[in-house]
């Protein structure tokens, strides 16, 4: 009867073996399903990434192109504008070296004819000429001076922006 007992559990026990045997192959065959599946899972989720990432870099660089092409619009107007002012600065000061020269043509020749003139007649009127003429052309002086300042001034301002503009487009092509 032990032997019989014994048959009995070994084949109780072989029974069991395969079973799970089986089991254990079943589980493994879930778990590569399982693996497969989740592995084709991250594979489309790592392409819909790339994807939505190379479509970011290029919107980015759309953006960065349009940007660029703003930024070198910009600073051919103020090209342009520096030139403008730099012209009307030059005319400007012909202009008043013409107009200071006329004024002393004028001077010189008011005082000729004061001076071919008697002199006691005339002593008086010519200090009064001169004095007259020296303020004018001051004053003359003065304006023209003052303009010529305000256009450096104004040119200075905008090659600030100018090169600022510059530094900033420089910096965001380093990024």
């Amino acid at each position: 009867m032990a032997l019989y007992f014994y048959l009995d559990e070994n084949s109780s026990l072989r029974e069991n073996l395969s079973t799970l045997e089986k089991k254990l192959q079943d589980a493994a065959q879930e778990h590569t399903i399982e693996i497969d599946s989740l592995m084709s899972v991250i594979k489309s989720k790592e392409n819909e990434y790339k994807m939505q990432l190379k479509k970011i870099e290029n919107d980015m660089d759309a953006k960065l192109i349009l940007k660029d092409e703003e930024i070198k619009t910009l600073l051919c107007k103020r090209d342009e504008e520096i030139e403008k002012l730099n012209y009307q600065l030059k005319t400007l000061e012909k202009e008043k070296q013409n107009e200071m020269i006329k004024q002393q043509i004028e001077f010189s020749a008011k005082l000729a004819r004061i001076q071919s003139k008697p002199v006691k007649m005339y002593q008086d009127s010519n200090t009064i000429a001169q004095h007259i003429y020296r303020k004018k052309l001051q004053h003359l002086q003065e304006e023209k001076n003052l303009e010529i300042e305000s256009l450096r001034n104004k040119i200075k301002e905008l090659e600030q922006q100018a090169s600022n503009i510059q530094d900033f487009r420089l910096k965001r092509k380093r990024f």
